[in-house]
């Protein structure tokens, strides 16, 4: 008795050292052991090396690495926006295409580090699921896409009009085949790390997939609305460097130690003058501003319209503090050019936000870039980690203050309908409008009243 008394004294609730020693391990896990559990909690670091092209090394060898560091980035920046230009001329299908890919590089940058993290626990089905996802969630946003932009050829073709019909019972029926794929594939001693992966790659998918196509919708209200924000947030990142690598001094962030105030505030200023002037340039084409429609009689795409009171000069009075500076009373802009304010003054002040969390992700998992496809720059997805950010405020932006209900829109779903549904709605459309006195009414209907 006394030795019992003294166990308990040693163990004050009362349990057998060897319940304690498994109640610890089954509280730590939950099917996940606790080998799993000390490496989730420190993710081995995945390797990185010197990406930097050979020739490059050689020829700036007598530099020291900053400089270095500074002309490689400077000469493929400069490739980078060539290609910029060379895709924006070749029209929007193969804009689309490009987000496309850029999509696609993106999530498998994101699902690459996860695998890379934890592929020592040979979870299964995890890679074949992740991209199955992805297929599931383009095949719901690009049905919706294509359904609403090309109504009347989907109308027009009967295997489409069907898909078109059912679209979202067949998206969600996809969608719920993997789901229980994933069920079916967890393992009793990974359960924990496999519901993590889970939302690893749903997370993914809200960030990099239901972005991208908000840039397409962005690039269906016109080429400006695509072209603009992207610009914006590339001439931040370029001249938000340059301020911060000649004059930067300052730390921002403890989350990128290489951003300075004077990069931020620099980059801030440069951008929205930036803005101002690229929207100038761009207003007076009928090929950026008119929106990207589809014509069913070429089956091509088309961007010509009549210009909206948005693309055509205005005359604004001046405010007399800034009179008195500049000496003008009165300034002739497009009413765009101050959109793009709003829009430049986002891509500065919170789209650099977008970086700084990708830097917190990666600081997460110990790497210095989610790949090494563009030497000096990092993974596609450093490239666009603001640009996902932009794309939603200019959509919300789009939605909230520029569109419109779209006529042409109306006018195809209204030939949809049946004979007897298109009669209801134009007696009422017309006697709606003789009230209004817009019409008058005809001697047949003033006896039919």
């Amino acid at each position: 008795m006394t030795e019992l008394r003294q166990r308990v004294a040693h163990e004050p609730d009362g349990r057998p050292e060897a319940e304690d020693k498994e109640s610890e391990v089954e509280t730590k896990t939950d099917g996940e052991t606790a080998s799993d559990s000390e490496s989730r909690a420190e993710p081995a670091p995945v390797p990185t090396s010197d990406d930097t092209p050979e020739v490059f090394n050689r020829a700036l060898s007598n530099l020291s690495s900053r400089w270095k560091n500074w002309w490689v980035r400077g000469i493929l920046t400069l490739a980078m926006i060539a290609f910029f230009f060379i895709i924006i001329y070749l029209g929007p299908m193969v804009l689309m295409m490009i987000v496309m890919c850029v999509q696609i590089k993106c999530f498998h940058e994101i699902i690459t580090i996860g695998y890379n993290v934890y592929h020592s626990y040979d979870l299964p089905w995890f890679r074949t699921l992740s991209w199955y996802f992805l297929l599931c969630v383009n095949y719901f946003f690009y049905g919706e896409t294509v359904t609403d932009y090309f109504f009347t050829l989907v109308q027009r073709e009967e295997p489409l009009r069907i898909l078109s019909k059912y679209h979202r019972f067949i998206s969600f029926a996809l969608y719920l085949t993997g789901f229980c794929m994933f069920v079916l594939s967890l393992v009793k001693k990974h359960y924990r790390l496999q519901f993590y992966m889970f939302g690893w790659t749903h997370v993914t998918l809200l960030i990099v997939v239901t972005q991208s196509h908000l840039i397409i919708h962005n690039l269906f209200e016109g080429m400006i609305w695509f072209i603009v924000p992207i610009s914006c947030v590339i001439c931040n990142d370029i001249m938000a460097y340059m301020f911060g690598f000649f004059f930067g001094r300052t730390p921002l962030i403890k989350l990128s130690p290489k951003k300075t105030w004077e990069g931020f505030i620099g980059g801030f200023f440069a951008t929205v003058v930036f803005g101002l002037l690229l929207s100038y340039l761009m207003s007076g084409y009928r090929c950026f501003i008119c929106p990207v429609e589809f014509n069913n009689d070429t089956n091509s795409f088309t961007v010509d319209c009549e210009p909206s009171d948005l693309f055509r000069l205005q005359e604004y009075n001046i405010p007399l503090v800034i009179q008195s500076i500049i000496g003008w009373k009165t300034v002739r802009m497009y009413p765009f050019q101050i959109h793009s304010i709003a829009l430049s003054t986002f891509a500065s002040l919170i789209g650099p936000f977008g970086g700084f969390f990708a830097s917190g992700f990666k600081r997460a998992f110990k790497i210095k870039d989610f790949a090494n496809t563009i030497p000096g720059h990092g993974g596609i997805m450093d490239r666009f980690d603001c640009q996902y950010l932009m794309a939603t405020f200019v959509n919300v932006y789009i939605a909230s203050f520029i569109r419109g209900p779209n006529p042409s829109k109306l006018i195809q779903q209204f030939l949809t309908l049946r004979p007897d549904q298109q009669l209801h709605i134009f007696s009422t459309l017309k006697a709606h409008l003789i009230d209004k006195g817009m019409l008058t009414a005809s001697t047949e209907d003033q006896e039919a009243t």
